[in-house]
């Protein structure tokens, strides 16, 4: 039998928390959320452990693209959607512990370093599907802002109803994480998060904020929208 890092990751929480529910007793509800979250961090602990920089994804040569297949989700009642002003008033802030804080547009951002990258994302529902993402790399705003060496967090936050993801800094400057403008060789369409997302195949789906409106680096995680609601905060794939 053989087993691959998601596979690995996924059978050693699933063993741990099984091992923990196993020694529980009456104590109840209480006692139990403290064993999970104490499975949550030792499982957090083995993602770290085994997650590399040099480590990429790229999707099989001939796997098909989910194109319009690909899901798209939201937490706003409908497709958040900026307007003509609202487009033009908006701004991609990177900010926190930085040296030199930044306000973007969308044409400021589009001149940067571009990437493109045809990799799989994967859902916390078991999902994976292959797209194809062109944006800025992470580490080249990170660069850009001076990011502090000390900010060992990154928090995206969204206009999708107050929508956010905190991670990990390593993961945040994966060379494969990047500020989403184009899917498939075209703009980010509404569906999809535009004007911007971050996007990286080393994050379950997620932690990828839609609809970006801020960047902040950060002393300390400062929790999710979904992981403030029992979803694992590494959220690592």
């Amino acid at each position: 039998m053989t087993f691959d890092r998601r596979d690995f990751i996924r059978f050693g929480g699933t063993a741990l928390s099984a091992a923990l529910f196993g020694a529980c007793d009456s104590s109840g509800p209480e006692k139990a959320e403290k064993l999970l979250k104490y499975a949550e961090k030792k499982n957090e602990g083995v993602e770290r452990l085994i997650f590399r920089h040099t480590s990429m994804d790229h999707a099989k040569p001939n796997a098909r693209a989910a194109g319009d297949q690909f899901p798209s989700y939201f937490v706003s009642d409908v497709v958040p959607t900026l307007d003509a002003g609202a487009m033009a008033a908006w701004r991609l802030e990177v900010g926190g512990m930085v040296q030199k804080p930044l306000s973007l547009t969308l044409d400021d951002l589009m001149k940067l370093e571009r990437q493109t990258q045809r990799v799989n994302h994967f859902c916390v529902e078991g999902w994976t599907a292959v797209v194809e993402f062109t944006g800025v790399p992470l580490r080249s705003l990170a660069k850009l802002a001076q990011a502090d060496p000390k900010a060992g967090f990154v928090d995206f936050q969204s206009f999708d109803n107050g929508y956010h993801e905190s991670w990990d800094v390593d993961s945040a400057l994966h060379p494969q994480t990047l500020i989403v403008y184009a899917k498939d060789g075209a703009v980010l369409p509404p569906a999809y998060g535009a004007p911007a997302r971050v996007h990286s195949p080393v994050k379950l789906g997620y932690k990828n904020t839609k609809y970006l409106t801020k960047i902040v680096f950060m002393p300390a995680a400062n929790g999710g929208y979904w992981t403030d609601e029992g979803y694992e905060w590494y959220g690592g794939v």
